[in-house]
């Protein structure tokens, strides 16, 4: 058979790419304004479109399984697939616009009813192989391996940063452990396949199928030599003989399949650009349609009532949460008048128009992303739609501060409101050069955020989304990242007024858009009284800062390094081998193969053990050198993480750490941080508590306060549920892990051990995440049969809780959103979805958002009464970090006594509920010690 190169055709199994795609963001789904989850589409034209620049395929098909008739198999063995989840719906409404995208690419789209794709693929890669091609199946789908021959090979597609996988012979007989690749079929005829319901034979899973056909040959093999087998085993192999043929029958490949394609409709042509522009800018495909179609495309929003005839049918019905887009304006060609604001006279005209304004939008031009650091290029300003005003400022600070003190009247004017898209940024760059209460403020990032929790927020986004118009590009600027990036002080004047400008313009045309909808949408107290009045305390505490001790850190990070050196030792000793612990893989075959400790999980995508976190969880019963690799683990995070890398974070301007707080990241309402990420800081290891006490008051005239909710989100289940015996609990200052466990395991609360308290503790916190009896076995001590009975208990002891879970539920349903006591809704588009497992993260998201978010609610509300009450008084204590439920502050010694009581009052008296909420306050040298 002849070989040649230039022939290399690429068969891509559409539904396994589609459902790989669209179950790799099922936590975080891509979702475009009109509420429809594009993760599927996305996923798959990214990596058809990858593997076409990247493999210069010469000849290309895409094969989907058949829709509109029963196949062969399903025909003969009625239960083939019988257990299969329904198809989500999004999934469903994907399909038709996959393959109208694979179309307007050019590709030929195959599929034949009553044949799977696999059937179509295997039929014409043994064809083309005889006529000289090499031929790539494109799937992650292990069946495939049967088909593998000299010029036949299996190509799965990378994912997450990883490299795609190419399987030849070579690697299929070594993956497989077999002599040659058709005995794949053997093995999957034994091992059977709970997804596609094929049953094979009872009692033999994956590794013995391996083994028994490395021994016998094949299945027929093992039949023929079923005396040499013993006990249950063999007993199995005689009663299931035919239910094993059936089975290998079922994972056979069919390779005779009526389906013509000439070699003509199977080369690589040019796309149809027009229609894959439509498609894109209908799916609202920025960066996958610039990458695609190149720079010049752009997305503008399709007029209402003339939408493509595929999307008229297969947008998201009744989806919840999208907001409207603005219709029929395509922005770009607009004319607008941006003006550089230069002179003395100029400046003080410009002050002075804008005095006159009601609201007017703003925006900083920075040298950088930092704004403790980064330093003030210009402001622009606008307060009329298509102009802008751009005010450019000197490399000198003071001949800055001087012009920005032109401007400070007019920030600091109550009477006129300022509009900015992530105003905390521009407020805190301000603050560096005088501006200290820039109010009232409207936020376009997030009023889109209250309105839309969970999607993008970018200015590039929401105008491209909610105006048709592309924003001009940084990098056209400064260029991409890198050593050859410039500053925006690098850039000529000229081009940075019409990129600033148009930041304000677009800014204030989104306030305009957004306005009215954070009214419509029931969002004005949330959004006015919670998150708009945080704004400013958070730019305020980020300013501020904390205090680090970093010489501290340097003889912690010595400490933790004979640590790590000690655990290495244990765990050496213990494998009995001299291994590199930080390499999975070298890590799975020291346990699983020369330690022989049992495998119970999956491998990895490259046929490696896996070593995760989860699986070593699992080991901890069964082995103890899983509880020091934890703990090896844990001691190089914290000294990599946090020890050596807080002190490099400490601003040089400053001489203190400045992390930043994000509002608009959590779509249950929960603050963030990042740079550093203090949220993350380990609290459950006494090592990780260790790391705390770097934070410390400014100076020895002052102490820190720490301030925590006690179980408020425990105390806020009860309340929303009402269930009379949680809430006389709390009402009664009990012990409620304590209550709760004397109730499930039926004992007085006096005979409650600490192991029960510890149980019930967990299922305490994990009922409202709909803990399972599984799970609750894998954290705690309990069998899966003790923790079904727990669970059941629990409910019996709660009934209230019961009966508010499946509320919530039944809520989500019909409304398609659940809500927090302050109105935050969190759309749950799934809560009605036919696939359960799809159906089921929705489920547990309708009880557990509505309580997440209450609690952030919560603690937002009394952030603000207690900074506005320090202001009040004139207290110099300052309000420096949140982390989850708990406020740090770094008082003055001298007001100790009076801030105490005035945290402790304003955190209890937030948001009155029906059971008491209670705050722990204390006071300490540095944040442990406080805490």
């Amino acid at each position: 058979m002849s070989e040649n190169p230039e022939k290399k055709l690429y068969l891509l199994d559409a539904f396994a790419l589609i459902f790989r795609s669209y179950y790799a963001f099922i936590n975080n789904p891509l979702i475009n304004s009109k509420g429809m989850n594009v993760s599927a589409i996305t996923g798959f034209v990214n990596t058809m479109h990858d593997l076409m620049k990247r493999e210069n395929p010469t000849h290309f098909a895409v094969v989907f399984d058949t829709s509109d008739a029963t196949t062969e198999r399903a025909q003969e063995f009625s239960f083939y697939k019988a257990n299969r989840q329904k198809t989500p719906e999004d999934i469903m409404q994907s399909i038709p616009i996959i393959k109208d995208i694979v179309d307007a690419f050019n590709i030929p789209r195959l599929e034949l009813g009553g044949f799977e794709a696999d059937d179509i693929i295997g039929t014409i890669a043994k064809q083309k192989e005889k006529e000289g091609y090499k031929v790539y199946m494109v799937t992650p789908d292990k069946d495939f391996a049967q088909l593998v021959s000299e010029n036949i090979f299996m190509y799965k597609p990378g994912r997450k940063g990883k490299p795609a996988e190419i399987l030849g012979v070579p690697e299929i007989l070594e993956k497989w452990e077999i002599d040659r690749p058709e005995q794949v079929i053997d093995i999957l005829g034994m091992w059977g396949d709970a997804v596609d319901n094929i049953p094979g034979i009872p009692g033999i899973g994956e590794k013995t199928a391996k083994k028994l056909v490395k021994q016998y040959g094949s299945m027929e093999g093992l039949f023929e030599n079923v005396d040499q087998l013993k006990g249950k085993q063999k007993e199995n192999v005689e009663n299931f003989k035919e239910q094993g043929l059936i089975s290998k029958q079922l994972a056979t490949i069919i390779l005779n399949v009526p389906v013509e394609v000439s070699n003509e409709d199977l080369l690589i042509c040019d796309p149809d650009k027009e229609k894959l522009s439509a498609i894109f800018a209908e799916l609202e495909f920025r960066t996958v349609g610039k990458r695609i179609l190149g720079e010049d495309y752009s997305v503008n929003v399709v007029e209402k009532g003339q939408q493509l005839d595929i999307f008229a049918t297969n947008t998201v019905a009744g989806s919840v949460g999208a907001t409207e887009v603005v219709s029929g304006k395509n922005l770009d060609n607009t004319e607008h008048k941006y003006k550089l604001v230069q002179s003395l006279d100029e400046i003080s005209s410009l002050v002075e128009t804008l005095a006159k304004q009601k609201q007017f939008a703003f925006d900083t031009e920075t040298t950088g992303l930092d704004p403790i650091e980064a330093e003030l290029v210009g402001m622009s300003f606008s307060f009329e739609e298509g102009k802008g005003y751009y005010v450019p400022c000197t490399e000198d600070f003071n001949e800055t501060r001087t012009l920005v003190s032109y401007f400070i009247d007019l920030f600091e004017d109550e009477s006129i409101l300022k509009i900015g898209q992530n105003i905390k940024y521009d407020i805190k760059v301000l603050h560096k050069y005088g501006v200290y209460n820039c109010c009232p403020v409207f936020d376009t990032m997030l009023a889109h955020y209250v309105i839309e929790p969970g999607r993008k927020n970018s200015m590039d986004y929401l105008a491209e989304t909610y105006l048709g118009y592309t924003t001009k590009s940084i990098e056209s600027l400064i260029g991409k990242k890198g050593k050859g990036q410039k500053t925006m002080r690098d850039v000529p004047v000229e081009d940075v007024k019409e990129y600033a400008s148009e930041d304000a313009d677009i800014t204030l045309q989104l306030f305009n858009h957004f306005k009215p909808l954070v009214t419509k949408h029931g969002m004005d107290e949330l959004y006015n009284d919670i998150e708009i009045p945080l704004v400013n305390i958070l730019a305020d505490m980020e300013c501020e800062g904390v205090n680090l001790d970093s010489a501290y850190l340097s003889e912690f990070s010595k400490e933790l390094e004979k640590d790590i050196f000690d655990s290495k030792k244990q765990i050496r000793e213990i494998s009995g081998v001299e291994f590199n612990l930080d390499s999975p893989k070298q890590l799975g075959e020291v346990l699983f193969t020369k330690m022989e400790i049992p495998y119970k999980g999956k491998k990895t995508k490259t046929g490696q053990f896996s070593t995760n976190e989860d699986t070593m969880q699992k080991l901890v019963k069964e082995h103890p050198i899983a509880k020091h690799i934890m703990d090896y683990r844990g001691l190089t995070k914290l000294k990599s993480t946090y020890v050596d890398a807080l002190p490099n974070l400490v601003s040089k301007r400053t001489g203190r750490l400045h992390t930043t707080f994000n509002q608009t990241l959590v779509p249950t309402g929960r603050l963030s941080s990042l740079n550093p990420n203090l949220q993350n800081i380990p609290i459950r290891t006494e090592r990780g508590r260790q790391v705390r006490k770097a934070f410390i008051p400014r100076d020895e005239n002052h102490v820190f306060i720490a301030a925590d909710y006690s179980q408020v989100e425990l105390r806020l289940v009860a309340a929303l549920s009402e269930d009379k015996t949680m809430m006389e609990a709390f009402k009664n200052n009990e012990d409620i892990h304590t209550k709760t466990a004397a109730k499930v395991f039926g004992v007085e609360e006096s005979e409650v051990s600490r192991e029960m308290r510890s149980n019930a503790k967990v299922v305490n916190f994990g009922i409202i995440y709909g803990v399972s009896a599984f799970g609750l076995s894998q954290q705690t001590t309990l069998s899966r049969t003790e923790s079904k009975e727990i669970i059941e208990a629990y409910f019996a002891t709660y009934p209230g809780i019961k009966k508010y879970m499946d509320d919530n539920q039944e809520f989500a349903r019909k409304h398609g959103y659940v809500k927090t006591i302050k109105g935050r809704k969190r759309y749950l588009k799934d809560i009605n979805s036919q696939n359960a497992i799809v159906r089921g993260h929705a489920e547990r998201n309708a009880i557990n958002s509505p309580v997440q978010g209450s609690a952030a609610d919560l603690v937002k509300v009394a952030m603000i009464n207690i900074y506005n009450e320090l202001n009040k008084r004139n207290l110099k204590t300052k309000m420096t970090l949140q982390v989850h439920d708990e406020l740090i502050f770094d008082a003055p010694k001298a007001e100790l006594d009076e801030v105490k009581i005035l945290i402790k009052e304003k955190m209890e008296d937030a948001i009155k509920l029906s059971v008491p909420v209670i705050a722990e306050v204390g006071v300490g040298n540095n944040w442990l010690e406080a805490h």
